[in-house]
């Protein structure tokens, strides 16, 4: 029987390229292929509308297997990864609570937030209970407690017999303070970097060099750009450490990625094993004794850019993707953000969601049987071969100016992404760039303003007061930001507008700009009156001013406005804002006759409702 199916493909003749693109050519009826199907990534590079084998015919990435130099499938032979939740310690013996129940619930690796250093007796109380040989630990907190706290955590270690059995980090990276503040971090690094190294001697699998690029992913970074800045970030504890005489191969296994995931899904699978093979490379360049020192430990967590606070269970959607795009690409452990991070401290419900929607990839979807199952996929081995060009040049372009700390110290990484993240901001004001539920289809009856508890801030412990002779620092606004202040400022208003749907003439087209109107004004949290038609403009007007709408928009086809929009903006009269749905040929004579608003496509949808909360809330 198999035979029999294997000589099925005989019986087919084989299609080339060209003969495939000739017949998409003629599909699309004169329509410029390039400008219709090939589309222009924000990496810099095109992705086009299929792929064949002889794509990647002369790729080397497509040689190498799991588990084998230079890494691009995957540092192991498996695709197990550790789930991780954090938890922030306020209370050793609290969090040990927390942290022995967490083991019970699927969770195999914690993330302890520290506000200080622990000693070697809190560390015994917080890790009581815990099978170090079945979990993985970390600890995160200001810089300068981490020599302390890494000594603290090996003291324990090394007492209780419980060397051999860890696998973990301490989170030491100097680095965030001129990130986050634009001031440097104060300490010598090297001499603090090369004490660590000391202090871990006796724990193989402690990592404590942190190359954390999830605050530039959470920051908008784009994705090759991430990875350029992780390659630099990365490379700079490989010369600090080489520097101060380390050697390489302890250098390379103490150092651990932490990279955030966004939801472009494929473009996330190529950019974590395009990670893996650069990384491998440059380690190679230091000339370790072993290939295995070449492996990229890599934390992956999803992103907070793109989370919202209106319409917040969408993030549920965000985060499963990038979850998924993560586990696919063989990263080591994995954080998903609780849906609810971005406006309140998260509660036990939404924890265990996102506890659950890892276990679900495993126990469900079984993505951890297998290894690189997007290995050999001509769409994403291309894309991993095109971002990592993009990622490497923009590590070469850091070099060029000194290595990643002097970059971050002359501000010019900071720039980069306050670049990029304006960038970004314009793109969803224009809906460039789609956040379902802020920018589209929103739900205009939803309230947020009360379930707001917390806003973003450092959490570390220190004090961090603005100094003279900063440095820029990276930017910390979400995409959703800009929309959510409109939304916010709208339910504070003493007198929610009413926005009414003036419908009339072309069927079609009247309830097609309907829809397209009351999306757009939902945006900013405006109360919507929808119709389905009406037989005159004046009977329409009327039943607006019967509704005391604030904003009329009028909405029929091209070819009617000539007609309708003068009529109706005569007989409005001033008593509301009028607006035109659309972008028709007439528009310039329209505002001619002092029509000034027209909503379509290529509207600035931020921008036109910043203008109208100014004139109407109150």
């Amino acid at each position: 029987m198999a035979e029999n199916r294997e000589k099925l493909f005989d019986q087919f003749a084989p299609v080339s390229t060209e003969t495939w693109k000739a017949k998409v050519v003629a599909d699309l009826k004169g329509a410029d292929f390039d400008k219709k199907l090939v589309w222009r990534t924000n990496e810099g590079f095109n992705v086009q509308p299929m792929y064949r084998a002889e794509d990647i015919e002369n790729l080397k990435t497509t040689d190498s297997l799991p588990g084998e130099y230079p890494f691009v499938r995957g540092t192991r032979t498996d695709n197990e990864w550790f789930i991780r939740q954090n938890i922030v310690v306020e209370n050793v013996a609290e969090a040990n609570e927390k942290a022995k129940s967490l083991t019970t619930k699927g969770v195999t690796s914690f993330g302890f937030k520290l506000s200080e250093a622990l000693t070697a007796d809190n560390i015994a109380t917080l890790l009581d209970g815990i099978d170090l040989a079945k979990v993985e630990v970390n600890f995160e907190s200001c810089p300068k407690c981490a020599v302390a706290t890494t000594k603290a955590l090996v003291e324990y270690l090394t007492s209780n017999g419980k060397a051999d059995e860890f696998t973990g980090s301490v989170k030491f990276d100097p680095f965030v303070r001129l990130l986050k503040h634009g001031v440097d971090f104060g300490g010598d690094i090297k001499a603090m970097a090369k004490e660590l190294i000391e202090i871990v001697a006796p724990v193989k699998d402690l990592r404590v060099f942190t190359v954390d690029t999830v605050l530039l992913s959470d920051a908008g970074a784009y994705i090759a750009q991430e990875l350029g800045y992780a390659l630099a970030w990365g490379n700079e504890w490989m010369s600090q450490l080489t520097d101060a005489g380390v050697a390489v191969d302890e250098a390379a296994k103490r150092i651990k990625f932490n990279m955030g995931i966004t939801s472009n899904y494929f473009m996330e699978i190529a950019k974590f094993r395009a990670a893996r093979m650069l990384w491998a490379q440059i380690v190679k360049q230091y000339q370790p004794e072993c290939d295995c020192a070449c492996k990229m430990n890599v934390h992956a967590a999803t992103t907070k850019f793109n989370q919202t606070v209106f319409d917040a269970h969408v993030n549920l959607l965000r985060t499963q993707t990038e979850t998924m795009s993560a586990a696919l690409a063989g990263v080591d452990s994995i954080t998903v953000t609780p849906f609810d991070a971005q406006f309140k401290n998260p509660d036990e419900f939404s924890e265990r969601i996102a506890r659950n929607q890892q276990l679900l990839l495993k126990e469900e979807s079984h993505l951890d049987k297998i290894t690189d199952p997007a290995g050999g996929s001509y769409y994403v081995e291309t894309l991993t071969a095109s971002i990592a060009d993009v990622a490497w040049k923009n590590f070469l372009a850091i070099e060029e100016l000194g290595g990643f700390y002097a970059a971050i110290k002359d501000g010019k990484i900071q720039e980069e992404l306050q670049e990029t993240s304006k960038k970004r901001h314009q793109d969803v004001a224009r809906r460039k760039e789609s956040l379902l539920g802020t920018n589209q289809f929103p739900n205009f009856t939803e309230v947020a303003g009360n379930k707001i508890e917390k806003t973003d801030g450092c959490n570390c412990g220190c004090k961090h007061e603005a100094q003279e002779g900063a440095v820029a620092s990276i930017p910390t606004a979400r995409a959703a930001s800009d929309f959510e202040a409109l939304r916010l400022a709208t339910e504070k208003s003493s007198a929610r507008p009413k926005v009414f749907m003036l419908t009339i003439g072309n069927l079609a087209m009247r309830l097609a700009r309907a829809q397209f109107s009351s999306n757009f004004f939902a945006c900013a949290g405006y109360e919507i009156i929808d119709n389905l038609g009406f037989k005159t403009v004046q009977e329409g007007i009327d039943a607006a001013m019967e509704k005391k709408a604030d904003i009329v928009v009028l909405c029929s086809s091209d070819d009617e406005y000539t007609e309708y929009a003068p009529e109706a903006f005569k007989l409005l009269d001033g008593r509301a804002e009028f607006v035109v749905a659309g972008n028709p040929a007439c528009t310039e004579d329209l505002k001619a006759q002092g029509i000034k608003y027209f909503v379509h496509v290529r509207s600035n949808v931020l921008e036109t409702l910043q203008e109208f909360n100014a004139k109407l809330l109150k």
